[in-house]
């Protein structure tokens, strides 16, 4: 049985950095596409980052590019979003999704002073 668990985020003061994971089982994250999404509230969900099987290319919405890293530990099954100098418009709940159409439950993230 495929499933994502995640675990992290939380509230943070802007400027601040939390680490979201993902736990997948019932199959290897090492050979799927895996993604970090957002959604806030009244908007869409949208992609946040993205990493590819083998050999790892990341990918990242424009407005998170060098303070958001996706990254995976084969080891522990596990992929994580590293998200520094956060700004009140990274506010959301962000999902881990896994290419085979599985989603995680979904993690609050609130940037506030």
């Amino acid at each position: 049985q495929v499933q994502l668990v995640q675990s992290g985020g939380g509230l943070v003061q802007p400027g601040g950095s939390l680490r979201l994971s993902c736990a997948a089982s019932g199959f290897t994250i090492s050979d799927a596409n895996m993604y970090w999404y957002r959604q806030a509230p009244g908007k869409e969900r949208k992609l946040v980052a993205a990493i590819t099987p083998y050999s790892g290319i990341t990918n990242y919405l424009d407005s998170v590019k060098g303070r958001f890293t996706i990254s995976r530990d084969n080891a522990k099954n596990t992929v994580y979003l590293q998200m520094d100098s956060l700004k009140p418009e990274d506010t959301a709940v962000y999902y881990c999704h896994a290419g085979d159409g599985s989603w995680g439950q979904g993690t609050q993230v609130t940037v506030s002073s």
